[in-house]
Parts: structure tokens; C-alpha cells; sequence
């Protein structure tokens, strides 16, 4: 459908590109909405059919109807399919494959927006087996998937816990604020020419983003060191460093802390404010952080004991979070490989 969406009626459910989840594939329910207008039945979503991305820089996404996500109709952008005989879930997880992803790359390469039309992916080859076999392989990838689902709703409500924590914490602690700049002297990166990075080395850059801009062979900044992004789409992201690296000209560093302040208990403090940091931006394009404005930027300090005991409790929680992390992923890469094997 080519409809505007709208508030939730209640019923009528309407999926877009958006509300496929990147990670899962499935039907996200954060923000359930309706489509407006006149409603047809011939896109509705049913039993058997997937739907797939035809445009855009999320052109392959999948998703497999499940019939718990309701009454949906699918929106423009997306291109659907019926099962009528074989597994779908079996033919569902061939577009999960890294023989798929390549195959997208090429085929959705445009000279504007890239894009992939129903006819082309009608060209793209499917493995098939018997039926039997097709169910006995979807059950054991199916229970994968329900682990791995598992694990996502556990590292979900563990970050939820440390915000719930930060907020009853912060809120409820005794003590002076001081400006940022009086604390801790704010130190702005050094730019560094793209081609000069390589996507491995001894030290990563961080600049203007939430992951490393990529690798230098040298680094200018010294390990456990709080950074905070200065420019681009994730202005304000708040990052501690704990390995040598670049601080790249959309960084700032907090160096040179005062004894007033723990560093890892300052850090913990502007990751729960992270969202206040970022309503300091500036500029309508490309936004940015200004040096004077984050300057002054109150922090609450306790005092020293109570900060480590502080830091203490919220790195705890970390550590638990950067385990469930390292299993998701054991869990993802484990399925990646059974991918890889049977559709080679």
C-alpha cells in the first residue's frame, strides 16, 4: 500500500521497511501504527508469505509472517512472496546467508537510491530438499533463533536495569555541581586523512561516530580516557576508552582530571546524561558540540568514597552486559556457520 500511516486503531496493523527489526527480522511493536485510507485485502500479509525490501539502504531485509504480529498490511517499499509448498522458514533463512547479502550488494547497486525490483528477485536462487528434511532443518534453526531472542530480551532488561539504577542513583544523590570545564580540561582531536586509515591496526580512531572511524598506526590520546563525539549524527555520544588511541578532530577527550573527580564515576555520570549532552548540539546539517557549551556542563560531585562505591555497582552491571553481549553473539555466529554450511 502507498498510505500514510497513522495512529493504531487497534486492529489494523501496518508494516514498513522501519518496522522490521535489523537484528531479528522480525515485526517490531515499538511504535505500532495504522494505514490510513481505504484498506484493501490484497495486501494483507498471510500465513506463508515474506516480505522483502525493495529500495533503499535496507534493500534485502527480510521478514516471515508470524501470525501473533496480527491484522498487517505492507507498505510500498516492500515486496512480497508466497510459500505455497515448501518450509517458508526453511527459505526464510536462505536470506540470511552471506551468499545472499553479496548478492543484494550487486544486484541493488544504482546509480541514485539502491534498489532491488520484483523480477530481479525473482532470479535469485533458492535451495530446496525434501519437505521433511526442509522441517527437521527449520525446527533446529528455529530453536536458535528463540535462544538468540532469549538472550536479546536478556541483555534488553539488563540495560533497563542500569537505567533504572542510573536514574534512582543521580537522583537521589547529595552534592556540589560543577561545570565540566572546571574538572577536567577538554581537549579537542586531531583530523586524520581517510586514506590514511586501514580497517585493522594497532589503534582505532573515534570521531564523529558511535563505532571507530577505522585504524592509524599511531594514537594520541592514552588509555582510559572518556571521549565524546563533537560532530556528526552521534554528537554527544559518550565513550570510555580503556586501550590507546586517535582522537579524531570530531572528538573531544576529558584529560587531566581533578582529584575531585573519579574517572570512571565521571563517566558513568555523563553516560546517564548522554541524551542532555546531546541537546547542546548546534546546525541543522551536520550538528555540532561546541567546546564553550560543553564546558559548562554541571556535573554532580559526591564525595570521593562515595564515587568509587558508585562506579563500583554500575561496573558490575557492565561486566554482566559485556558477557550476555560475548553469547549473543557466539549464539549468532554460531547460526551464521550452520547458515553457511548447508546453503554453500
Amino acid at each position: 500500500m502507498n498510505s500514510a500511516a497513522k495512529s493504531y486503531d487497534g486492529k489494523n496493523k501496518y508494516i514498513r521497511i522501519t518496522d522490521i527489526d535489523a537484528s531479528s527480522a522480525s515485526y517490531s511493536n515499538n511504535y505500532i501504527v495504522s494505514p490510513d485510507g481505504k484498506l484493501q485485502n490484497n495486501y494483507l500479509v498471510n500465513k506463508n508469505d515474506i516480505l522483502l525490501a525493495r529500495t533503499g539502504a535496507s534493500t534485502g531485509k527480510s521478514y516471515l509472517y508470524e501470525s501473533n504480529d496480527g491484522r498487517l498490511y505492507f507498505a510500498g517499499f516492500l515486496i512480497r512472496i508466497n510459500i505455497p509448498k515448501e518450509n517458508p522458514y526453511f527459505i526464510f533463512t536462505q536470506f540470511h546467508t552471506s551468499n545472499y547479502k553479496k548478492w543484494v550488494s550487486i544486484m541493488s547497486a544504482r546509480s541514485g537510491q539502491p534498489g532491488i525490483n520484483s523480477q530481479e528477485y525473482s532470479s535469485y536462487l533458492i535451495y530446496v530438499t525434501g519437505k521433511q528434511e526442509q522441517d527437521k532443518i527449520s525446527s533446529l534453526l528455529s530453536l536458535l533463533d528463540e535462544r538468540i531472542a532469549a538472550q536479546n530480551k536478556i541483555i534488553e532488561d539488563l540495560k533497563k536495569l542500569k537505567s533504572a539504577i542510573y536514574q534512582f542513583v543521580f537522583d537521589n544523590e547529595i552534592g556540589p555541581f560543577l561545570p565540566l570545564e572546571s574538572i577536567a580540561n577538554i581537549v579537542k582531536g586531531q583530523q586524520v586523512n581517510g586514506e590514511c586509515l586501514s580497517e585493522s591496526g594497532d589503534y582505532y580512531v573515534m570521531n564523529g561516530g558511535i563505532e571507530p572511524s577505522g585504524y592509524y598506526s599511531y594514537c594520541n590520546t592514552e588509555a582510559n580516557t572518556i571521549s565524546i563525539s563533537e560532530g556528526g549524527n552521534s554528537c554527544g555520544y559518550v565513550q570510555y576508552n580503556d586501550v590507546l588511541f586517535w582522537s579524531g578532530g570530531h572528538c573531544y577527550t576529558l584529560q587531566n582530571l581533578s582529584t575531585q573527580i573519579e574517572e570512571k564515576y565521571l563517566f558513568h555520570y555523563l553516560k546517564h546524561k548522554e541524551s542532555t549532552i546531546m541537546k547542546l548540539r548546534i546546525g541543522t546539517g551536520l550538528p555540532n558540540i561546541q567546546k564553550k557549551d560543553l564546558a559548562k556542563f554541571n556535573v554532580l560531585i559526591p564525595s570521593t568514597e562515595r564515587q568509587i562505591a558508585l562506579y563500583k555497582v554500575f561496573n558490575s552491571v557492565d561486566a554482566k552486559l559485556s558477557i550476555e553481549n560475548k553469547l549473543q553473539k557466539s549464539f549468532e555466529s554460531q547460526k551464521s556457520y550452520l547458515l553457511q554450511q548447508m546453503f554453500i
